[in-house]
């Protein structure tokens, strides 16, 4: 995908948690692998921004800073933009295990011709899983500079595409996509999500592995 980066903000305290969510065992990787691997499955060049660069310097992608620190997701948005080399980058939390590839590509495909393509659950948007133009960059720039950091806060002032649910209604259980970790309560509806999508999963394998054997004459 040479048009579009990933970009993974880990810029967040995790005080409603009590600890860094990022590493958070989920399944068999930490939260912060499993997002990091979701993208590297659709983009040639990912980074991730963080006030912390130390802890995240093992995941094998380059790490960045705020170059407005202390505003929040919208300074991480902001380096992303700044720190890559492509036209788009797609923008996603650190504390949102359920993002697929599939949505990921689903987002990018509705891309051309606007400065931000943002889901819309209902009346409420999700910037954090969102694409991004670099034409953004100096609205969100001086946003910034005048000390306004609420993420959609700019959104009137570039040319913005608005994904309803209903548009993405096909892709399965769309709505989980955007549980983001901000609780233990959060955690806890994730976990029983990871366990009944493991079960699954190993149903599904089982079954396949049978047609196989079948097929092959074992």
């Amino acid at each position: 995908m040479e048009l579009v980066s990933g970009v993974v903000l880990a810029g967040g305290k995790s005080n409603r948690m009590g600890f860094n969510k990022a590493f958070l065992r989920f399944g068999q990787q930490h939260l912060i692998e499993r997002i990091v691997a979701t993208l590297k499955e659709v983009f040639a060049e990912n980074i991730l921004v963080t006030d912390n660069p130390e802890l995240y310097r093992n995941l094998g992608l380059p790490v960045v800073t705020d170059i407005f620190p202390g505003y929040g997701p919208l300074s991480g948005i902001h380096a992303g933009l700044v720190y890559t080399n492509t036209p788009y980058i797609f923008v996603v939390a650190c504390d949102m295990p359920f993002v697929t590839a599939q949505f990921i590509l689903f987002l990018l495909g509705q891309a051309a011709g606007y400065e931000v393509i943002v889901p819309q659950i209902k009346e409420q948007v999700e910037p954090l899983c969102a694409v991004y133009h670099k034409g953004c960059l100096p609205v969100v720039e001086a946003r910034l500079k005048a000390g306004q950091y609420k993420v959609s806060g700019f959104f009137q002032a570039v040319k913005v595409k608005y994904i309803a649910q209903e548009e993405f209604s096909y892709i399965d259980e769309e709505d989980k996509i955007f549980i983001n970790l901000n609780t233990r309560n959060d955690l806890k509806r994730a976990w029983h999500i990871l366990d009944r999508e493991d079960r699954n999963w190993r149903k599904i394998s089982a079954l396949r592995f049978k047609e196989l054997k079948k097929d092959l004459k074992f």
